[in-house]
Order: structure tokens, then C-alpha cells, then sequence
């Protein structure tokens, strides 16, 4: 068995099968990354940390600026406040408040509201199914009954089979 295990055409052949393995996981490993949906989030969210930057940029050197002139301040974040000997910087907290807003107000002006318009608009244009009828009327009350209903809820009169009409029941009987 000892012998066996350490046979060179044994080390060799569980060599190329670990290595065809190792190529085969790589394959699929390969595919995943190159799908389109990976592909588009990893540019999404490399688009998206350069945006961040852009706006705390803006927040930081024009908006808190702004903000300052009506506080009386240099700078907003230097707005802070000491209780108990532990500072409270609620300036850089207002900055970040500021930025995340921004953030989300351009995100849902320029990606979400676009979007949600091209889908309602694709649904328009889309071609709607026919559904199938659930229910029919009876042809004694004109209420609406279930389609496989033999007898009507509201008047008990005996309906004809679904795929019947009253007139070819008529004749059947």
C-alpha cells in the first residue's frame, strides 16, 4: 500500500488532476469576473468613492465656507463645544451631514429618477399580455363567479362547465 501511494506514475497522475482542477475552479473563477453585472459594480463603485471625493470637496472648500459667514465662523468645523473636559466638534459632524444629503440628492436627481422614467416608459411601449379571465358571470343574476364554479354563490342556479356557454348547455341538456 506504502508502495503504491509513493509510485511515481501514482504522484504524476494526482498531479494532473489536481492541476486540471486548480485550471477548471480558475475557469469559473475567470467567468464570474468577467460577467457584465460585476464588471458594471466594480465601475460603479470606483465612479462612485471619485464622486464622494468631488462632493466633500465641494462641502469642505465652498459650502461650510458659505454656512460660516451667517455663524460668524472662519470655518464651520472649527465649531465645537466642551463639556466635562471631552470636545464636541459638531461642525465637522454638520459637514458630514451636509455631504451625505448632497450625495443622496444627486444620486436620486440624476441616477434614480432617470431611470425609473426609462422604465415607466419602456412599460408603456411594452406590448401587455392578454391575461386569462378568473371569473365569469352568471347568466342568471350577472354576478361574478369563479370560472370552474358548477354553481353560482349568489342565486345557487346550476352553471355550465367553463368551457360552455349557456347556449351550448341548452342544448346539451
Amino acid at each position: 500500500m506504502a508502495r503504491d501511494l509513493f509510485d511515481r506514475g501514482n504522484i504524476m497522475d494526482y498531479g494532473r488532476r489536481g492541476l486540471q482542477g486548480g485550471l477548471n475552479t480558475l475557469g469559473g473563477f475567470q467567468k464570474f469576473l468577467l460577467r457584465g453585472n460585476v464588471v458594471d459594480l466594480a465601475v460603479g463603485v470606483i465612479i462612485g468613492a471619485a464622486f464622494n471625493g468631488v462632493v466633500q470637496s465641494l462641502v469642505k472648500d465652498l459650502i461650510t465656507p458659505l454656512i460660516g459667514l451667517f455663524v460668524h465662523q472662519n470655518n464651520l468645523t472649527s465649531l465645537a463645544t466642551v463639556y466635562n473636559k471631552q470636545v464636541f466638534a459638531y461642525g465637522d459632524f454638520i459637514n458630514v451631514v451636509i455631504t451625505f444629503l448632497l450625495t443622496a440628492a444627486v444620486v436620486y436627481f440624476f441616477v434614480v429618477k432617470p431611470i425609473n422614467a426609462l422604465h415607466d416608459r419602456y412599460d408603456r411601449l411594452r406590448p401587455k399580455k392578454e391575461e386569462a379571465p378568473t371569473t365569469r358571470d352568471c347568466p342568471f343574476c350577472l354576478s361574478s363567479v369563479p370560472l370552474k364554479a358548477t354553481r353560482c354563490a349568489y342565486c345557487t342556479a346550476q352553471l355550465p362547465p367553463a368551457d360552455q356557454t349557456p347556449e351550448q348547455a341548452a342544448v346539451t341538456r
